[in-house]
């Protein structure tokens, strides 16, 4: 007799994970936003404050980023699990992204608003591209993806 096979937990509740290409025309950015959004609804984060919105946000600056930046294709990748929402968007440039001054300037406040609004951000360098990416919260409890 054997042992029985054991058993896998489900997934928390919020959890999820999936990853779109697009070509670089400028419908993908509005194409992203309706992404993020789709999913969450999906993973049941619709009713997670404001984290939708802010999700779609800055996703369509990444996105635009990655458009303006590096004139290629770029991959979204979104990412749920344990109270942490991770967003990524990958393209083939090399330049990395800074945080400007938001000033007056009616451009160039893409990543101010990543930094001041994600939980935490950041950029690596993929082979001959890069994966610029940022965390949100998913849930209201002191602690909670952490």
């Amino acid at each position: 007799m054997s042992a029985p096979a054991p058993a896998y937990p489900q997934p928390p509740l919020g959890a999820g994970h999936a990853s779109v290409e697009y070509d670089p025309r400028p419908s993908a950015v509005r194409e992203a936003r309706a992404e993020v959004r789709r999913r969450l609804e999906e993973w049941g984060l619709a009713d997670r404050g404001d984290t939708v919105d802010t999700a779609e946000l800055l996703v369509s600056e990444l996105a635009t980023n990655a458009l303006l930046h590096s004139a290629s294709r770029f991959q979204l990748t979104l990412s749920a699990a344990h109270g942490v929402l991770r967003c990524e968007v990958a393209d083939a440039g090399r330049r990395t992204p800074q945080v400007l001054d938001a000033g007056a300037s009616e451009s160039g406040r893409g990543m101010f608003l990543v930094s001041a609004l994600a939980r935490r951000w950041g950029c690596h360098q993929d082979g001959p591209g890069k994966t610029v990416w940022f965390e949100l919260g998913t849930c209201a409890g002191d602690g909670c993806g952490r």
